[in-house]
């Protein structure tokens, strides 16, 4: 909640390069922790850079994008979180040393994976928290938020350093327009005016939708997902990574068509595919299906959450808000997705447990059902546009 209002105070580039000092000195805090207690202290402190970045970093780059590009170029954000995801999961296979199926518990709790090797799977997040850290001095404000805080000197010479001279006059000019007769302090009530909120409405609910379609309980939960498919913990291991590298795949898929195909088209065909993912996959359990088939369905879903939902929802949200009010707006619509990954993950387990994975996972294509509805009849389409463009066509009509 706070990312907005500092960005919109201080920068986009400061708050993105603190967020990377955070994430480097948490991963080594948590990997060194003597006690829960400051193990859960570090914890939160990752906690408030994820927040930061997760925020501030399609902002950004939806702000300094063209138009052409800013869908595929904001995807790209989510292409280096599928990564890093990957990375995680092929580091951390490779430190756990995959464990025999026929040891106690007992023997899994006195083991080097559950006694120190833990700390090393916190600790290599340092290497790319720390690249992250250094590279952000490398790269240069917000040209929007310059223009919005009158400094339009700089805002055209670093879009002119992007698209041309040309580009430059013509998009701060856009960029003024849109700022006419507005004074840059923004005040928290303003974006549930009546005419911000549709736009409003639109952010929070795929910002939730994102999240209650349920894809993240297969990474969270993917151990006792694939148990109760029948598979061991050491191919339970193999297989998060298989979940990894299919993430990756079709995210890169996203990246090819999301400025031709559309983001409306793209969010549609998740929505759907998911929903039809969910109900086999429901099926499958109703039917005790085990191994490969299950396996199948699940890299399915995986596939096309993926190339629609996972980084068409970025894009969406960092481009449909008003330049005045966009990171404090983005701020609410980002808190907004992770209050409903809380909700998704603490709800998964009483779900699982009292209904059991068939009807759960059926709960899940209902409200994938939901936001089709949704997105068809409420979204427009954004592709190719400016973000002056879209502010127009949402909020001042």
């Amino acid at each position: 909640m706070a990312a907005g209002w500092l960005s919109d105070k201080f920068g986009r580039k400061k708050l993105l390069t603190f967020s990377a000092f955070l994430f480097t000195v948490t991963s080594i805090g948590i990997g060194f922790a003597d006690s829960f207690t400051v193990f859960v202290a570090w914890r939160i402190m990752g906690g408030t850079a994820i927040g930061l970045a997760s925020s501030l970093s399609p902002m950004y780059i939806a702000e300094i994008a063209p138009a052409g590009m800013r869908g595929k170029l904001v995807s790209i954000n989510q292409l280096t979180i599928v990564i890093g995801i990957l990375a995680a999961q092929i580091i951390n296979y490779i430190i756990a040393q995959a464990i025999p199926a026929d040891w106690t518990a007992e023997m899994i709790q006195n083991s080097w994976n559950v006694q120190t090797g833990w700390r090393w799977m916190f600790i290599a997040t340092a290497v790319p928290s720390l690249i992250f850290f250094i590279s952000m001095f490398f790269v240069p404000e917000s040209p929007r938020w310059l223009a919005k805080n009158g400094n339009n000197e700089e805002a055209e010479r670093i879009l002119g350093r992007i698209g041309g001279s040309g580009y430059a006059r013509k998009a701060v000019e856009e960029i003024k327009d849109s700022l006419v007769n507005e004074i840059n302090k923004v005040h928290l009530k303003e974006i549930f005016e009546p005419r911000m909120k549709k736009v409003l409405i639109i952010g929070i609910v795929l910002a939730v939708f994102q999240q209650w379609c349920g894809i993240n309980v297969i990474f969270n939960y993917a151990e006792e997902i694939f148990s109760q498919a029948g598979y061991t913990i050491t191919d339970t291991l193999a297989n998060i990574a298989w979940t990894g590298s299919v993430n990756l795949v079709f995210t890169f898929a996203a990246i090819a068509v999301v400025d031709k195909l559309g983001r409306k088209f793209l969010l549609l065909l998740g929505a759907a595919g998911l929903a039809g993912a969910y109900i086999l996959i429901g099926l499958g359990y109703s039917l005790h299906l085990t191994g490969l088939p299950m396996l199948l369905l699940v890299l399915a879903a995986i596939g096309t959450y993926s190339m629609s939902l996972a980084p068409v929802v970025w894009v969406v949200i960092s481009e449909i808000f008003p330049n005045r009010i966009r990171g404090t707006a983005m701020s609410v619509a980002v808190a907004s997705l992770w209050l409903a990954c809380f909700i998704l993950t603490y709800t998964f387990p009483l779900l699982n447990q009292k209904f059991g994975p068939a009807k759960t996972f059926w709960v899940y294509a209902v409200i994938c059902i939901c936001g089709f509805i949704f997105v068809k009849f409420r979204l427009p389409e954004t592709k190719g546009k400016t973000l002056e463009q879209i502010e127009k066509e949402l909020v001042k009509k």
